[in-house]
């Protein structure tokens, strides 16, 4: 079973998720605040971290760079608000596993946990030795060159599914569903953002933008 702190301070929030959670034979320790979530990770044990990032006395934000400095083994997903890219590229400098936009269904969450830890818990496969870029789909991670990209799970569902058909160009509705298949809440122009982010962690522009339609895979890059 697996341990999951939750950082949320909005009842409504933490209630119903929390409950989600619990039926999917979750373990979760809860945390109103940002000190909260700190005290408890100095006497807990915990598989993965989802945390808010606004939260009262000490920030989501914190909690992520303590945690990464601490305990890296924990996995974790930041709950963030679309509009707010430089909070978003904070917690990917810190290396968060994922984010999750608010407002947010919480079976799309649940995915998202459940792929994670399946990336991060218990995982043995074997890193190929394969030279250039290429994906390793039990391991949900990119490589370049046998040196992982440390991907979020959104940037390696995004890369995957260019990939994997590198001739056809996706819209951005297309690469929604195939990334948050019909969970997803909001403005398609999330894909922008994370196209964007993953663009910092190639080492090649791999990414071709199609422009008026979306996106498609370079292969043609050397």
């Amino acid at each position: 079973m697996a341990r999951i702190l939750f950082l949320e301070d909005e009842p409504t929030i933490s209630e119903v998720t929390t409950e989600y959670m619990k039926m999917q034979k979750y373990e979760v320790v809860c945390a109103k605040d940002g000190q909260e979530a700190l005290d408890l990770l100095e006497s807990n044990f915990f598989d993965l971290a989802i945390l808010d990032i606004m939260v009262p006395k000490v920030s989501g934000l914190v909690v992520l760079e303590h945690i990464k400095k601490t305990n890296p083994q924990i996995a974790t997903i930041m709950l963030t608000a679309l509009e707010d890219e430089q909070t978003q590229l904070k917690a990917f400098n810190f290396y968060a596993d994922d984010y999750v936009i608010k407002p947010f269904s919480p079976l799309l969450l649940l995915k998202r946990i459940e792929t994670i830890l399946r990336r991060t818990m218990g995982n043995s496969a074997k890193i190929s030795e394969s030279k250039g870029l290429y994906i390793n789909d039990e391991e949900f991670q990119a490589y370049y060159d046998n040196d992982s990209l440390q991907l979020t799970l959104s940037e390696f569902l995004l890369l995957q599914t260019l990939m994997k058909e590198p001739k056809h160009v996706f819209t951005r509705e297309k690469l929604i569903m195939k990334i948050f298949n019909d969970e997803y809440f909001g403005n398609d122009r999330i894909i922008d953002a994370h196209v964007k982010n993953l663009r910092k962690k190639l080492p090649k522009k791999y990414i071709k933008t199609v422009t008026g339609v979306g996106y498609k895979f370079d292969q043609e890059v050397n």
